[in-house]
Order: C-alpha cells, then sequence, then structure tokens
C-alpha cells in the first residue's frame, strides 16, 4: 500500500467496514417489565471463553425487536493466570505456550470469570441471564478432536458452579421452556433446532466426531460476523468465508443452500500465535508465556510507513516465508497444531485449509528470532507495522488459495474478527491486498471486520438453540434475498411427515 494513502485513511477516515460493539446500559435491562421491558424485549447471553490467550466472559443482549446486539460487559483475564494443577488432578490438556489445565482449574476459572462479569454491572447471574454459551479455542494440547468435550464439560461444570441453571445451557424443547417474556419471538412450535447456528448446518464426519478441533468456534465466529455486519450496511449472509484471527485461525466457508447453507471448507492451524512467536523476540515479554497482547495499544502505526516501507516489506516477506497455508494433507492428524480429521472432512465433502508454520510450529523460534532483529535494530513501532503487513499477506493466500479451489466467488462475502485481524492498521491493509485479487468490482461492499465475534455468536447460537428470531432482519438466507422462515417451516412439516 502508498504510504500516504494508508496514512489518509488509517487517520482519517473508516474506510473498511468495521463493527465495533454497541453498549447498553445495565439499568435498561432491569427496567420497569410494564414498560421498557414490554415493548423492547433483550435478550442477555452470556458467552464464556476460555481461549489459549485469554479468557473472556463477554454478556451482549440482544434486542428482539431489531435482532441487534449491544455490549452489556466484558471481562477479560489471561489464560496463563490460571491456578496450577493440584498433585490430585489429571492434566488433559495445555494451552499453545504449554500452560497445563486440569478439569477443576478451568471450571474455577470459568466461575470466577463470570462472577466477575455479572457483578461488576450489578447482574445477578441467576436471575437476570438468559442463557449461556461456552468455548474454548484451546486445542494445541489435545491429541484428537474427541477431547475437547472433555474440556467443554469443564466449561459446564464452571457455569454450574457460577449458579447458572443447566436449562439456560441446553435448547428449549418445547414453547414452554422459553421464558414467557420471548414467547411471542419464539417460533419453536414451528421449526425446532436443527443445529444450524445463523443459517448454516455445521460439518460431521462419518463417524459422528467433528472433523476439526475448533468447529464450534468457526461456527459461533461465523455467526458473530453475520450479526456484527448488521451494523455496518454489509449483507453478510450466505455465502459466506468467514476467518477469526485469535491465537488460532478458525473459520469457515459456506455456500448457497437455502433454507440452511452448508458448510464446504474449515480453517485450523494458527493466527495470533504468530504475532505472539515475533514479539517474544523482544525483551519486553515473557519468553514462553508472553504474547502481542501485552505490549499492543490499539493504535495505528502509519507515519512509520514514510520513513520504513521497505523495512517493513522486507521483514514481512521473511516471515510469511515461514508461514504455510495450504489444503490440510490426507495424512496429517495435527495442522497447525490442532487436531484434525481429513478423512472425514474428505468422505463428507469439506475441505481443510491450514495455516502452519513449519510442521505444528516447528519454525516458530525463527519467527522469534526475526523479531529479536526488528526490536533490535528497528524499534517496536516498526514491528507492529509489519505485523500488521503480515496479517494482511496471511488473509490474501487465504482467499487466494479459497479462490483457486473454487471455494468462493464474487457471491461469496468476506468477514474478519479477532485480534490478528482487526486491530491497528490490519483492516486497511487487509482491504487492500483483497482488492488486488480483483474478485470484487468494491470489495469494501463485501468485506466486513468485527470485534468479539465469538461473543456475537454465542448470542447468536442462543437465540437460534431457542428458536427465537427477527424475520425483519433475518441472518439466515442468501445475501440479498428475504427471509427463509417459511421455507424452513415447510421443510420440517414434510420431515415430520415422513
Amino acid at each position: 500500500m502508498n504510504p500516504i494513502k494508508l496514512i489518509l485513511e488509517c487517520s482519517f477516515g473508516p474506510k473498511p467496514r468495521i463493527a465495533e460493539s454497541q453498549p447498553i446500559r445495565p439499568v435498561e435491562l432491569k427496567a420497569d417489565p410494564y414498560r421498557l421491558a414490554e415493548t423492547i424485549p433483550f435478550f442477555l447471553v452470556a458467552s464464556i471463553e476460555v481461549g489459549n490467550t485469554t479468557t473472556k466472559c463477554i454478556l451482549t443482549a440482544t434486542n428482539m425487536k431489531d435482532g441487534r446486539s449491544r455490549l452489556v460487559n466484558k471481562t477479560v483475564r489471561m489464560t496463563r493466570n490460571v491456578r496450577k494443577p493440584k498433585p490430585n488432578e489429571r492434566i488433559f490438556g495445555t494451552t499453545l505456550s504449554g500452560v497445563a489445565l486440569t478439569r477443576e482449574s478451568i471450571s474455577e476459572l470459568v466461575r470466577d470469570t463470570l462472577i466477575e462479569a455479572h457483578e461488576d454491572v450489578n447482574l445477578d447471574i441467576r436471575t437476570d441471564l438468559d442463557f449461556a454459551v461456552r468455548s474454548t479455542g484451546v486445542v494445541a494440547g489435545f491429541s484428537s478432536p474427541h477431547e475437547v468435550g472433555e474440556f467443554v464439560k469443564a466449561l459446564a461444570d464452571g457455569c454450574l458452579l457460577a449458579g447458572i441453571p443447566p436449562k439456560k445451557m441446553v435448547p428449549a424443547m418445547s414453547i414452554d421452556n422459553v421464558p414467557v417474556k420471548f414467547q411471542s419471538h419464539s417460533f419453536i412450535d414451528k421449526v425446532v433446532f436443527t443445529g444450524a447456528v445463523g443459517g448454516v448446518l455445521p460439518p460431521i464426519g462419518s463417524t459422528g466426531v467433528e472433523i476439526v478441533a475448533n468447529e464450534m468456534e468457526g461456527e459461533l465466529a461465523t455467526a458473530g460476523i453475520k450479526e456484527g455486519a448488521k451494523w455496518t450496511g454489509v449483507d453478510f449472509r450466505n455465502p459466506v468465508f468467514s476467518m477469526d484471527f485469535g491465537t488460532t485461525l478458525k473459520g469457515r466457508i459456506t455456500n448457497d443452500d437455502i433454507p440452511y447453507a452448508r458448510t464446504i471448507a474449515n480453517l485450523c492451524g494458527y493466527a495470533g500465535a504468530i504475532p505472539d512467536a515475533v514479539i517474544k523476540g523482544t525483551d519486553l515479554v515473557d519468553k514462553r508465556y508472553g504474547a502481542a497482547l501485552d505490549l499492543f495499544k490499539d493504535k495505528r502505526e502509519t507515519f512509520i510507513w514514510l520513513t520504513k516501507k521497505s523495512i517493513i516489506k522486507k521483514y514481512a516477506h521473511a516471515i510469511n516465508s515461514l508461514i504455510t497455508i495450504d489444503l490440510v494433507p490426507q495424512d496429517r492428524d495435527k495442522y497447525g497444531s490442532v487436531p484434525v480429521d481429513p478423512a472425514a472432512a474428505r468422505d463428507i465433502g469439506v475441505t481443510l485449509i491450514g495455516c502452519d508454520v513449519g510442521v505444528n510450529g516447528s519454525f516458530m523460534p525463527k519467527l522469534t528470532d526475526i523479531g529479536v532483529e526488528i526490536y533490535s535494530k528497528h524499534g517496536l513501532k516498526t514491528m507492529f507495522a509489519t505485523l500488521d503487513l503480515v496479517s494482511a499477506m496471511m488473509v490474501k493466500r487465504l482467499v487466494k488459495l479459497s479462490l483457486d479451489n473454487h471455494l468462493i466467488s464474487e457471491k461469496t462475502s468476506i468477514g474478519l474478527t479477532g485480534r490478528a485481524a482487526i486491530t491497528g492498521c490490519k483492516p486497511y491493509l487487509i482491504l487492500d491486498e483483497i482488492e488486488k485479487l480483483g474478485i470484487y468490482d468494491n470489495a469494501r461492499n463485501h468485506v466486513v471486520f468485527v470485534d468479539d465475534g465469538l461473543a456475537r455468536g454465542a448470542g447468536v447460537m442462543a437465540r437460534c438453540m431457542n428458536s427465537l428470531g427477527v424475520p425483519v432482519n433475518p441472518i439466515g438466507g442468501i445475501r440479498g434475498g428475504g427471509c427463509v422462515l417459511g421455507k424452513r417451516i415447510e421443510q420440517y412439516k414434510k420431515s415430520k411427515e415422513n
């Protein structure tokens, strides 16, 4: 990108479509039930996620009149600070940086994070919360997708310890199980929850096992980007290509089937772990547990491009030369440290796209060596500008690979979330790289950036599990099309007859 163009766009105007969380005061959720709560019922959802770098509880409230979600509160802890395993506890996994995890330690971390998130805004976790969705991005220390189930059980334990009743974590079975204030917004008597979230069916292998360990995170991120896009004017409905650049890479590509789209590709591997490895080349973070988040303040380093453009590009290319972005080979059971099942994926026609650094991170030390050189010779600003460009180049490679394998077309919208895709100048550089591919006449109308995509997706999942819809502002269906509720009802009736 031309430095002057970058400075003007990144400093003075939001060229990309960026959705940022719109806050709502908790007092609005506790309004007089005979006034506000009757005219604007808010569906309060807690998204609790234990990731490789951070553990988050994000509370969102969805306005059931317009289908838009607002941020109530966000509590973030560093996962590395989870308490150490006790002698009688079994360690069944680790984070990417090697933090040991047990079922008990995870459940306590979840409990404490949930309680803090609610107490900070004076909400009662037992009475004010409508639903809780739990997920994990920690998949590097597991030997197979099966073991993720054990982790999810630990998350459920934490929710129960925090005081969340089980009925607020599972799909409603009938209209009687839906809270009274939401019953008029539920279509559970007309269509049941099929497992589809945001209008997309999940890919399940022939054995019933997930084909990639972080499938649920890709599912939530996709749904969250769909919801966040409502604030930007981009019609981010199927077919879509979602990318979550958290510590690990997750996301999916969907087709344009209706009433439910099908997942035709899944992402896995490294994302934010790559800048984390580079940052460890400084003397400013812990050599083992340090992360880019320890140093990063969401500042857009633009003027550094005027004097260091060639240096930034040189190091960005050097880092990208160590990164492999490709279709996951059939002989791999892990790719980018993420457990995968390529055979099951092939059997159901799903393509696995992975991002690795060497083989399961074997070249990470080389990234740290590059970080040493950048920091010692050029400083932190040049390093962050370089990492912005690295993310943009990674996105371009993912999009081009998908295009070359006929997984996306000009009909496909692209959505990004996660710290390694939406911070700094990354959205501007990413949009510029996508424009170079020439897929769209106007890429800005097809590319959207969303913060807290996974948490937003948790809110969408909670609504789907309770058949809560907003037909006037649908998330399902295809770009440019209308609500597909009628087709879903028709399909459900036929399934009952058969």
